[in-house]
């Protein structure tokens, strides 16, 4: 659900996103998608259960917990980037043209 929600927003951001800020525009979008899907995520709790008892599968460690939880949004994010990029890149090259 949180994939789908990101995704959606991400299509949404690349739809409005204006064409003059180029790709320092498009970096930072990417940055704010990407910290908001990993806050959410790290923010669930492992599988669902609640922050106190996933952070006893990483020994009670707040580092690891939250280094894991950027691993899992790096490796769902290509998504969001795919959605977030395929418009941008559209209205890019129509304006070039």
């Amino acid at each position: 659900m949180t994939l789908f929600l990101v995704t959606t927003v991400a299509l949404v951001i690349g739809t409005v996103l204006p064409v003059r800020w180029g790709a320092f525009g498009f970096l930072a979008a990417a940055a704010v998608l990407f910290l908001t899907q990993s806050v959410i995520n790290t923010a669930m709790g492992f599988e669902g259960i609640p922050i106190s008892e996933s952070l006893l599968l990483f020994n009670d460690s707040y580092l690891s917990y939250v280094g894991f939880n950027l691993q899992i949004t790096y490796r769902a994010f290509a998504l969001p980037l795919l959605a977030l990029a395929t418009p941008f890149i559209f209205r890019l090259a129509r304006s070039r043209t």
